[in-house]
């Protein structure tokens, strides 16, 4: 059985392709992810939120 690695997304990219990639990790739609990690954010004052994405666009690897 293969493993699954988690990598930025090629054809779900709309910034970095981070939640494009988490989508088709998990294998939900990359719009709930997207929509879940904006309300995350907000909630969160925001700035976390963008570090973290930052973070994760330059940590994760191209598939």
């Amino acid at each position: 059985m293969a493993s699954k690695k988690l990598t930025k997304s090629t054809t779900n990219r709309m910034i970095a392709g981070v939640c494009g990639g988490v989508g088709e990790y998990f294998d939900i739609d990359p719009t709930i992810v997207r929509v879940l990690y904006v309300v995350i954010s907000l909630f969160s004052a925001a700035f976390p939120g963008l570090i973290v994405y930052i973070a994760l666009a330059l940590i994760l690897p191209e598939r």
